[in-house]
């Protein structure tokens, strides 16, 4: 949180966590007028990334636990990233099995 705090006062305009517990991404979203970028780190920030790789499951070796293979689900590209977006704006992704407790 002190790191958070300092980084915006420095002149951060914008502050990305990754895997970072939900409790404090609420905590520091909460405590920051810049927005928060979350991946990993719970649907409680101002917003979401996801790299494309691991959107559309061709991430190859390790699986991180905050991807999400949306292509699976919908069998086109385009419609995965529609997909994407439509769970992040419902803030049902990510789900807890994608965050970080």
């Amino acid at each position: 949180m002190t790191d958070a705090l300092a980084l915006e006062a420095a002149g951060a305009q914008l502050m990305v966590l990754e895997c970072v517990p939900v409790a404090l991404a609420q905590r520091v979203t909460a405590a920051l007028s810049i927005p928060v970028i979350g991946i990993g780190a719970g649907n409680v920030t101002d917003g979401q990334i996801l790299v494309m790789h691991d959107a559309l499951g061709v991430t190859g070796g390790h699986i991180p636990k905050f991807a999400k293979n949306f292509l699976a689900a919908t069998g086109d590209i385009r419609a995965a990233i529609r997909h994407y977006i439509a769970e992040v704006e419902a803030g049902t992704y990510p789900a807890a099995e994608h965050s970080f407790q």
